[in-house]
């Protein structure tokens, strides 16, 4: 794989930029074969109709249709236990992901902290209640608004790539129906969320305070201009995909912080870049691997 360094790109209050950039040379686009080959280098765009040629995803269907009735005709206790075990389920579906793209994430499992706030995670709550039946599938799934629940997947691996601890301060820009911010809620000490769309957003932030996630604040508006009263960050996530990183969110990050988003055209295969904030005001940009994620929105 050949690498390529750029570096001295002003992006505004004399900062610059180094990106760590990797030509697509075919092993880059197309994982080196192995055990795992068959799975797709893209993530976040699994359809159901791959489902049913995925023996993972045809069991994680079983369980969740199988949850479905047991939400509606066992007792709480039995409904409990399923859940349990399609969050368990869920969890070894992800770790088999991490195995299998591992050329991109230089690495073969994430963090037990994040894999642990995953399986713990109710995530159907988090969907309509139509789409419930599908919630520990490993992929995204429509919320409403023109806006989706992100794969599991990807959120594990965008939260491990934060490398957050209990006590970091977590900005999100894209609330969503609040999933990621509950799984973030698990592992730092504060996130605070951003949702452009004002119902989606506050019925959300309704749904999190129902469900206990006190440590999450959320507000309506333009994530591209971050939340600069509670700057700075430790950490930063954004879960739309943007046509560049926004200097104001490289503004509020602290210096060692790191910023995960999605960059690239609207509708079209995005890189997944993780932004390190240096001192002096450089800031590094390494490409990850290749995703798809609706556009981040706002007046920008």
């Amino acid at each position: 794989m050949t690498q390529a360094v750029y570096s001295g790109e002003n992006v505004g209050n004399g900062m610059s930029v180094t990106i760590t950039q990797f030509q697509p040379s075919p092993e880059a686009l197309f994982p080196r074969p192995n055990k795992h080959q068959g799975q797709q280098p893209m993530f976040q765009t699994e359809s159901f109709s791959d489902a049913r040629n995925n023996p993972s995803s045809l069991v994680s269907l079983w369980i969740g249709l199988f949850t479905l009735l047991c939400c509606c005709h066992f007792n709480p206790a039995h409904a409990a236990e399923h859940l349990a075990e399609a969050r368990r389920h869920l969890v070894r579906v992800i770790e088999e992901d991490v195995r299998s793209t591992s050329y991109y994430l230089n690495k073969e499992v994430l963090n037990p902290r994040v894999m642990k706030a995953m399986g713990k995670v109710p995530r159907h709550e988090f969907v309509p209640v139509a789409e419930r039946s599908w919630a520990y599938l490993n992929r995204p799934l429509p919320i409403g608004h023109g806006q989706t629940i992100s794969q599991p997947y990807i959120v594990a691996v965008m939260t491990d790539l934060l490398k957050v601890t209990s006590k970091s301060k977590v900005l999100e820009v894209g609330t969503g129906s609040g999933y990621q911010a509950a799984i973030l809620s698990e592992l730092v000490d504060k996130v605070f969320t951003i949702e452009i769309i004002k119902p989606l957003g506050e019925q959300t932030g309704k749904r999190l305070a129902r469900l206990g996630y006190d440590n999450v604040q959320v507000r309506i508006g333009d994530g591209y201009n971050g939340w600069a009263e509670e700057a700075p960050f430790d950490a930063i996530v954004v879960t739309a995909a943007a046509s560049h990183v926004p200097p104001p969110l490289i503004r509020q990050l602290e210096v060692g912080g790191i910023m995960v988003i999605p960059v690239g055209s609207p509708f079209m295969t995005q890189e997944l870049l993780l932004v390190r904030k240096e001192a002096e005001g450089r800031t590094t940009i390494r490409q990850i691997l290749p995703v798809m994620f609706v556009p981040l929105t706002g007046e920008h």
